[in-house]
């Protein structure tokens, strides 16, 4: 069951960050306090890592037991453990490296120096392993229920990636593919698909600045996904998308919310 978007409009880039990382703490304090535990879908580029710094600088962190968390990625790039450009280590350095997170919970996506060599297939099958895995029977498919699922939005209304019109976009049975060819460096990826997507509780689409609004207004105009894969992606409860004031700007006035900080 997909669910209608909310959508929250902050005034700039900064206050999206903090305000998103706040009402990240938050989901994750609720989830370990009914379920003593919590699992996140991370997203790199540049609103995902401003996301995990502001959540490295909030007081507030240490609310949530680091060592009860799961951290799974809903992209990576196909490239050496270690890589600068590899979203995991983009995320050590603004948040993982300073939390007392479990190694186990930490289900980094395999690099291309990994056991699977240079096969982006099979490193995709095994992390689809992994999540498979991680699975209960109580939830809806071979993935765990994620509680929030962040996904950047990119200026061709890519998430994760799933780039506009590429096979992984059509993938409708496996939850973790290889990607070839991505138009945007480096072609070759690893990224969970729409079906893996939409098992998240909550799927929060993240787009600041205004190379992202057009792509927010495809995506919430009734786009297709296949077209602009950010309008196939939503959650089981819900579907928030958070902006800041120039990513929302062309959007049409009915989808606009009221005046939120």
């Amino acid at each position: 069951m997909s669910t209608a978007p909310q959508l929250v409009v902050h005034r700039d880039k900064e206050l999206m960050a903090q305000a998103a990382a706040a009402r990240l703490i938050t989901r994750i304090v609720d989830a370990q306090s009914s379920r003593g535990e919590a699992s996140i879908v991370l997203t790199g580029g540049r609103n995902g890592n401003g996301l995990l710094a502001a959540l490295a600088a909030a007081p507030a962190r240490d609310a949530i037991d680091w060592s009860r968390l799961d951290l799974w990625w809903g992209d990576e790039r196909f490239l050496p453990k270690g890589d600068p450009d590899r979203n995991v280590t983009q995320a050590r350095e603004a948040l993982l490296d300073a939390v007392p997170l479990d190694p186990k919970r930490v289900h980094a996506m395999p690099a291309s120096d990994g056991p699977h060599g240079t096969d982006v297939e099979a490193a995709a099958a095994a992390y689809a392993a992994e999540l498979a895995a991680a699975a209960g029977p109580e939830d809806h498919g071979p993935v765990p229920s994620f509680d929030v699922l962040m996904l950047g939005v990119g200026p061709d209304t890519h998430v994760a990636s799933l780039f506009p019109e590429l096979p992984a976009v059509r993938e409708t049975e496996r939850t973790v593919v290889g990607v070839h060819g991505a138009p945007k460096p480096p072609p070759t990826r690893v990224t969970l698909t729409l079906p893996a997507i939409r098992a998240a509780r909550e799927v929060w689409l993240l787009a600041a600045g205004e190379d992202k609004a057009e792509a927010a207004a495809i995506a919430l105009s009734g786009a297709g996904e296949i077209q602009a894969p950010a309008a196939g992606a939503h959650g089981r409860t819900r579907t928030l998308w958070l902006l800041d004031a120039a990513a929302a700007s062309q959007l049409p006035r009915e989808l606009y919310p009221p005046a939120t900080p």
